[in-house]
């Protein structure tokens, strides 16, 4: 049997906080005592804080099952099946409310919303025929966000590996690797990758005393372009 990897403890650098209430802890937890009922329900939870709704924001059942992190947390092996189940029992025991909403097209969805008095007003609001908003939170990306934004469709294989790289390196990093990587259309993950364990090796600096340290305009663009193809495509290539 595969061990779970030891938790290396929260990082120095500051992250992002979720709010949760106090009900999770006292009520909630003592509530559920199946673990992937457990988990589900602290993913949603995790997600609809970052969303916005003029009611209350909700998050779709094909959202969840193409979320890597929710994949990762309740394993490969009969995924849909612990997600579904999970889903139902969080439903049964009045912890999220669960709404089949028809869009404009006709296609079919399965929103989950939170069962507090926001969430039961925005299910009874759907029930009328209400057709709510919904928006992302202006808050940083993480690093699926990056990645598809960059690169493209995230496949499952890699979620483990860009969760292992966002707990290993600052988002500040994260971030301007991926933008690095952008401006040389260098969009893979091997590449981004690459640029972060050369910052981590030799620190991140190293473009502008590569370059010389020369400021501003094309030039110095030009040179340090020139500098990040000639380093990180060696490591690439090795």
């Amino acid at each position: 049997m595969t061990r779970t990897p030891r938790f290396p403890g929260f990082a120095k650098r500051r992250s992002a906080l979720v709010a949760l209430p106090e009900a999770v802890f006292t009520q909630v937890v003592p509530l559920v005592d199946d673990l992937d009922e457990l988990k589900v329900i602290l993913l949603v939870l995790w997600r609809l804080a970052r969303l916005r709704s003029n009611v209350a924001p909700w998050i779709t059942e094909d959202e969840l099952r193409a979320d890597p992190c929710v994949r990762q947390a309740l394993g490969r092996e009969e995924f849909e099946t612990r997600l579904r189940e999970g889903l139902a029992a969080a439903v049964a025991d009045g912890v999220l409310l669960r709404h089949e909403w028809q869009d404009a097209q006709g296609a079919m969805q399965v929103r989950y919303f939170a069962n507090s008095p926001q969430g039961r007003a925005a299910v009874s609001a759907l029930q009328r025929g209400a057709d709510l908003s919904r928006s992302h939170d202006e808050e940083r990306p993480n690093i699926f966000t990056l990645y598809e934004q960059t690169i493209g469709p995230l496949t499952a294989l890699l979620s483990e590996e860009l969760l292992e790289a966002e707990r290993s390196y600052p988002l500040e990093w994260i971030e301007e690797a991926f933008r690095e990587a952008a401006r040389l259309n260098k969009r893979n993950w091997k590449y981004v990758r690459a640029i972060l364990e050369r910052w981590q090796a030799e620190g991140r600096d190293e473009i502008d005393r590569g370059t010389g340290g020369r400021s501003g305009g094309r030039d110095r663009e030009a040179e340090a372009r020139r500098y990040i193809e000639e380093h990180y495509d060696q490591i690439i290539r090795h």
